[in-house]
């Protein structure tokens, strides 16, 4: 089997790859090969394993090369984060709408053009595609079967996607399944344009020992997930048959539904009082807004019945975060120099 990650190099794109290579298989088959597409170079890590190849480039400018050799999987993570596409709009269509559309058409002529059985797509979406509208009320508990309503560029990108990817499925281009990723939590290195940043920010600096900015109220809820259960939802994902992955909807990964302040009160258990001194509250009005309009809590059944569960609690999700630290290919032990 020979599988595609787009954004292969980036956080989550890299912990799936390891995590496929430490399988070896993907529904019933061996991996083969693993095909890395992202803008920035692949970890060193990585690229020891020889079954993993690495393209370096923009997506819309690889795809067609990509879409011409022997694929079985595809696993769609590249896209412009919500705090980049909110900045910069055109960014955000090209990142994120022109390169999956490009992407499903290549993968369609495949089909079309040379006979090709569809592959099996699994795109990454987000949570960001649920918002509050004035014509229908935000619930307490998001699940699959509320109505989208985005409130950002990249939440209606997403869901934009979502359609397609459920289209080109209906027409037998592709086999294609979105997964809706909650916020993944904790992120290494440093902070980027997304909105969300901050929820990893507040537990990643002060354990290095740095100060940490809250731009949003302690009292926000929001559900996050370790990268370790996002990368075993999307293979689960990948993985399902149609009758399975029930529909071609979205299925929402599980996430575990927290505050900023029980955040803070678990990185105070797992490291002490001195270490959750170092956040300070300095409101950001965008960043507010933005993650304002987020679901406050998931619900997930259809996942469930796949298997898949959230994590246990928000201390493990550091304590999983201080392990990678740790841990001797994947971590950084100055990413803990904060901890007494």
């Amino acid at each position: 089997m020979r599988v595609l990650i787009t954004g292969g190099a980036g956080f989550v794109g890299a912990r799936l790859a390891r995590a496929l290579l430490a399988r070896g298989m993907l529904a019933g088959r061996r991996i083969e090969r693993i095909v890395l597409a992202d803008q920035a170079a692949a970890a060193p890590w990585l690229l020891a394993d020889a079954r993993v190849e690495a393209r370096v480039g923009t997506l819309l400018a690889q795809i067609e090369r990509l879409a011409g050799e022997p694929l079985d999987a595809v696993f769609h993570l590249a896209s412009a984060v919500s705090g980049e596409c909110e900045l910069d709009f055109d960014l955000g269509l090209r990142s994120n709408l022109d390169s999956t559309r490009a992407l499903l058409d290549a993968l369609r002529r495949r089909v079309q053009q040379h006979g090709a059985a569809p592959v099996r797509l699994v795109f990454a979406s987000s949570i960001a595609v649920f918002g509050p509208d004035p014509a229908y009320p935000f619930p307490d508990l998001v699940g699959d079967d509320t109505l989208p309503t985005p409130q950002t560029s990249y939440g209606t990108h997403k869901l934009v996607c979502e359609q397609l990817v459920a289209d080109y499925t209906r027409k037998g281009f592709v086999d294609g399944r979105a997964a809706r990723l909650v916020t993944v939590t904790v992120r290494p290195g440093r902070p980027n344009g997304a909105a969300s940043s901050f929820f990893s920010g507040i537990i990643r600096e002060p354990l290095a020992g740095q100060r940490a900015s809250l731009p949003v109220d302690p009292g926000v809820a929001h559900p996050v997930a370790s990268v370790g259960r996002m990368v075993d939802g999307l293979i689960a994902v990948g993985e399902a048959s149609r009758a399975a992955f029930v529909g071609r909807t979205a299925m929402t990964l599980p996430g575990l539904n927290v505050t900023v302040q029980q955040m803070l009160d678990a990185l105070e258990r797992v490291a002490g009082p001195a270490v959750r001194a170092r956040v300070v509250r300095e409101r950001d009005e965008r960043i507010a807004a933005i993650v304002a309009n987020w679901p406050r809590a998931v619900t997930t059944p259809r996942a469930a019945a796949l298997g898949l569960r959230c994590d246990a609690s928000f201390d493990d999700i550091i304590r999983s975060y201080i392990a990678d630290c740790r841990d001797p290919v994947l971590g950084d032990p100055a990413a803990l120099k904060g901890m007494a």
